[in-house]
């Protein structure tokens, strides 16, 4: 096996990180990249280990990776993830963990490297088969994308697993086996151990017709991507809502794919057509004055004002209270909102009286007169008048001076915290 795969692929002073399991895999593609560096001296080259603690040898897994780095003169991290299954399986949260830990410990301009194999591709395109994938799901795994905003290459895509097991054996190189790949529990093991030999025996280069199935429907959606982009860029506004309604005078085909696309820039997992057909009928069709959720794991679709978000699951913040005793230190604010800091402004809050505490919350009830306007209004209607989302409101730090509501920074102020002399105070809000 020559090194011609990965010159098409690698500059030659590129910075490269190889996720290393210590299987036949990683281990070949790592010797490889080894003799790569060999002939390109300007490439730089590292490993980074995942321990998932899944296994009762994942202690001893490491070691031999330090090990094995160690006698090759490479630099190996071993990165800790606790794995939490959640509402998807066990081998899904490892592989989103596995991700998360590796794009996290990459730096600005590195490569992220991973061994999936011709194998691999074949059984990644039965699964999507399985799950009823369109063809974004049967497009499998490419050679070359970007994930969690870093590149990354699979440069053995063309490769069998018989023919990296030769590799290795040629090279003497010695590697691990993960016990939990002979588990037929696991839909992938149950595959490769039990399906796939069948077919392969079958037919010997159906591994090669499914990599080559997988490469059109990766060419359709390039194609759809391309022809699509344009109008999806006039739906989006500048805070990533979707303006829907001319996706309901369009075929359910063509809407679909859009609402697709634009899932995908949120950084979300396909949805199914299903789910597809419960966002057009419970959300996009729900009545004007409605305010529909639908969730699909940890992320819900929402709409406002003609327009579709999708937004991360948070924690309420409606029983915070957060007292800021003094003024002339920032106030952090939960949730990454960011800080709340005072200046001088003698025309904006005044001063609170010697009874007056200053706390910070998330909620407001009732009726208020806002400073400047004639009347009253319920907060709702002031949210309402300020083009503010339901799900933006209770992400909005409101100041109080006791129960008495004064301010919601950059936003209003209220009567009652108005400024009444040139020792005034305001609020700013570093988001």
């Amino acid at each position: 096996m020559s090194l011609s795969h990965l010159a098409s692929l690698l500059p030659a002073d590129a910075a490269l990180v190889v996720a290393f399991s210590g299987g036949l895999d990683s281990t070949v593609l790592l010797f490889q990249l080894l003799h790569w560096q060999q002939t390109h001296p300007q490439t730089r080259l590292r490993a980074l280990h995942v321990h998932h603690g899944l296994s009762p040898n994942a202690d001893r897994w490491a070691v031999h990776c330090m090990a094995v780095c160690a006698d090759w003169q490479l630099r190996c991290e071993v990165l800790r993830v606790q794995v939490e299954p959640c509402e998807q399986s066990v081998e899904g949260a490892a592989r989103a963990a596995r991700y998360q830990a590796l794009t996290a410990a990459m730096q600005p301009n590195e490569w992220l490297l991973t061994a999936q194999h011709l194998d691999d591709q074949c059984e990644t395109l039965l699964l999507a088969l399985k799950r009823g994938s369109g063809p974004a799901g049967l497009a499998a795994m490419p050679v070359r994308h970007e994930r969690y905003g870093r590149m990354l290459l699979r440069p053995l895509l063309g490769q069998t697993r018989q023919q990296l097991e030769a590799y290795a054996q040629q090279h003497q190189l010695s590697w691990i086996e993960d016990e939990s790949n002979q588990d037929a529990r696991y839909d992938r093991n149950f595959l490769r151990q039990r399906l796939l030999p069948q077919l392969q025996e079958r037919w010997p280069r159906f591994a090669e017709a499914c990599a080559r199935s997988a490469a059109l429907c990766g060419e359709q959606e390039q194609l759809l991507d391309e022809l699509l982009t344009e109008q999806l860029d006039a739906l989006t506004q500048a805070d990533g809502g979707l303006r829907f309604p001319l996706l309901l005078e369009m075929s359910e085909t063509r809407a679909n794919a859009l609402l697709r696309r634009w899932i995908a820039r949120q950084g979300a997992s396909m949805i199914s057509r299903a789910a597809l057909l419960r966002l057009r009928q419970e959300v996009l069709l729900s009545r004007e004055d409605a305010q529909p959720r639908l969730r699909f794991g940890k992320a819900e679709a929402r709409r406002y004002r003609d327009c579709l978000y999708w937004l991360p699951l948070r924690a309420s913040l409606k029983a915070q209270q957060i007292p800021w005793r003094d003024r002339r230190e920032p106030l952090v604010l939960p949730q990454r909102l960011g800080v709340l800091m005072a200046h001088s402004a003698p025309s904006a809050l005044r001063q609170p009286d010697a009874d007056e505490q200053i706390s910070v919350r998330f909620r407001a009830q009732g009726y208020f007169h806002l400073s400047g306007r004639a009347g009253g209004r319920e907060i709702k209607k002031v949210w309402q008048e300020l083009a503010i989302p339901p799900w933006q409101r209770e992400r909005i730090p409101l100041v109080y001076y006791n129960q008495t509501l004064v301010c919601a920074p950059s936003l209003f102020i209220t009567r009652q915290g108005a400024a009444v002399d040139e020792n005034g105070w305001q609020v700013i809000w570093q988001k």
